[in-house]
């Protein structure tokens, strides 16, 4: 995927720190948390500059957040999303042996019916067991 284009047809001006975390996510299968993320980029962008880039791409729809099971949340670009239509209602796996969590985009999440007066915001969905990695 060419970064430039995404940033451009999603409206964000391309600077380095942008370009290099938007490569990083389109480049994993896995979701990233942010200290992966800051461990895996130049050292010159700082973490204040990091935490902004993440929320200007989650504003806009780029890439979504993953909860996983230590309240860590990690974070994934967005395959089936167009700039019109954001939705990521999908089931998360994590795998108990390599601790990567991985988007599920073909496995939506069940419809929940809540009580009179309830109203959901977010769906998140995680899955824990053994990867297919992992189970060879």
């Amino acid at each position: 995927m060419d970064t430039k284009k995404i940033l451009n047809d999603y409206k964000l001006k391309s600077t380095p720190c942008r370009s290099e975390v938007l490569q990083l996510l389109v480049n994993n299968e896995h979701a990233l948390s942010n200290s992966d993320i800051e461990n895996q980029i130049d050292v010159s962008h700082d973490r204040v500059t990091v935490y902004r880039t993440l929320k200007s791409f989650l504003d806009k729809g780029i890439i979504h957040k993953v909860l996983d099971d230590e309240g860590v949340t990690k974070y994934a670009v967005c395959h089936e999303c167009s700039k019109e239509e954001h939705h990521h209602e999908h089931v998360h796996f994590k795998c108990d042996n390599c601790g990567l969590t991985q988007c599920m985009d073909n496995i939506q999440i069940p419809q929940v019916k809540l009580p009179s007066g309830f109203t959901a915001k977010e769906k998140n969905l995680l899955i824990q067991g053994i990867c297919d990695q992992c189970n060879n």
